[in-house]
């Protein structure tokens, strides 16, 4: 499955954090009835046979969503469950060993927080940037945060799809229109709420009105 800027405006990345005795699988079909149009899994604590189980899982999910599916950092994973694709971070394997490894039609992003990290990127075949944080953010402790001017300027930068990451959530989305990115990922803006369905229509809905600003 390809990756186009349509499949890019609304990301979830899943953490299974906030699943209150519920299960990942179940939280990730609420939030494709509501519309999210790629799924990243993340997993930190999961071991390797399990991780295997549930991405198998979770991309015949997907594929019946027919939203793509990518594996965050693991790229042998990725490659053993037939993944869309992979997600590799600045500290992980980079874009062009990613490309190696996946081979030329799977999906390749890579994070961001620099203009020469994003162009670096773009030059080794990532397909799209994830950048940010764009907003301060409790789901992951070290992250930097990166100004509005410089998601600009990445965005002006390259000619992959960027999208914006980090303490994004319905009521402050409409802060990022005009700055060129195609689309939102979202953890907890999706998967702490009450009502993932609901949040997801919701947050489709705002990100597609920002985008077209």
């Amino acid at each position: 499955m390809r990756c186009g800027k349509e499949n890019l405006l609304l990301y979830a990345v899943t953490d299974r954090s906030w699943l209150n005795g519920r299960s990942l699988y179940d939280d990730i079909k609420q939030a494709l009835k509501g519309g999210v149009t790629f799924v990243q899994l993340r997993e930190k604590t999961l071991d390797e046979e399990n991780f295997l189980a549930e991405a198998r899982e979770i991309k015949g999910l997907c594929r019946r969503y027919q939203v793509p599916f990518v594996i965050n950092n693991n790229v042998a994973l990725a490659k053993a469950v037939d993944a869309d694709g992979v997600h590799v971070g600045q500290s992980d394997m980079e874009a062009g060993m990613a490309r190696k490894m996946l081979g030329p039609d799977k999906i390749i992003g890579v994070s961001a927080q620099t203009v020469e990290q994003a162009v670096l990127a773009e030059e080794r075949g990532a397909d799209y940037l994830g950048v940010g944080a764009v907003f301060p953010t409790g789901t992951k402790a070290d992250a930097e945060e990166v100004s509005l001017e410089t998601l600009k300027a990445i965005c002006k930068a390259v000619r992959i799809p960027v999208i914006a990451i980090g303490g994004i959530s319905k009521e402050n989305v409409m802060q990022l229109r005009e700055s060129g990115i195609c689309g939102v990922a979202v953890v907890s803006a999706l998967f702490a709420q009450p009502d993932i369905e609901k949040a997801a229509r919701k947050l489709k809905e705002l990100t597609g009105n920002m985008v077209k600003v």
